[in-house]
């Protein structure tokens, strides 16, 4: 009868190429793994630095809101929820509302064109009204009119919709805060191409409901690069497993 075991034992060694081939893979499908963890590491970095410049922008006294002359050079990551303050008069008559998901539950933002003395606008995301509120004829103490001044946080202009739901200007149907086509659709021009999240000032009449801006960034890059160096870890050691198995087979075989 044969020994299972001993013919196990005594199984066929690879040859020296066809190890070299498995190795070399283990140790590229390594190289790779650690690098992806690298990247891991330096972009938790970032975002931990990304995180400390956006907390000083919101605590930091409020500046000028950015004008013409500084349009061009704004993005997310120099400008985005910098604490400023612009003075006009408000364009209630060419305000929009755009679909929103609040704390306060379903509703709408209320964005209305902020004239300035020099004749630009900024276009204000007031607030948050609820849907019966959608109408401003529901809420008239809440259309400020004359000189106005608005503290706020910048934000960065949000084109064309959401992943699930695009805007649809012609039927005033707005799911994202897309401040260049609304500006568009209400024919107005030298609009800013940002739009400032009003404070939470109170309004008369209570409405809109202004400083509801969530600043949240998702920072799971630690558990990932984690991840990444311990598969490293484990395709590492699978190699040398290789390597010492295949040497007690040629031995077992000689």
């Amino acid at each position: 009868m044969t020994d299972i075991s001993s013919t196990t034992s005594q199984a066929k060694p690879r040859s020296t190429l066809t190890l070299i081939i498995w190795v070399s893979l283990l140790l590229l499908l390594t190289a790779l793994l650690i690098g992806l963890g690298t990247w891991q590491v330096e972009r938790r970095h970032w975002k931990l630095d990304l995180i400390a410049k956006v907390d000083a922008r919101v605590h930091a006294p409020a500046v000028p809101a950015p004008g013409p002359v500084q349009w061009a050079d704004i993005t997310a990551e120099n400008s985005e929820y910098k604490h400023v303050q612009a003075s006009g008069t408000f364009l209630n008559d060419k305000e929009a509302q755009v679909y929103a998901s609040t704390a306060l539950g379903a509703g709408y933002w209320v964005l209305t064109p902020l004239k300035l003395a020099d004749g630009t606008i900024v276009i204000i995301n007031r607030g948050f009204v609820p849907t019966e509120k959608r109408n401003p004829s529901t809420r008239p103490e809440g259309e400020i009119a004359g000189e106005t001044t608005v503290t706020g946080l910048l934000r960065i202009n949000e084109p064309k919709g959401t992943l699930l739901r695009s805007n649809v200007p012609a039927d005033e149907r707005w799911y994202s805060r897309d401040v260049t086509a609304i500006a568009e659709t209400r024919g107005l021009q030298s609009v800013a191409p940002y739009f400032i999240d009003a404070d939470d000032t109170k309004n008369p009449g209570g409405l809109p409901v202004g400083g509801l801006t969530q600043i949240t960034f998702h920072n799971s890059h630690l558990v990932y690069a984690i991840t990444w160096y311990g598969l490293a870890i484990m395709t590492l050691g699978m190699a040398g497993f290789l390597v010492y198995s295949e040497r007690r087979r040629a031995k077992t075989a000689r």
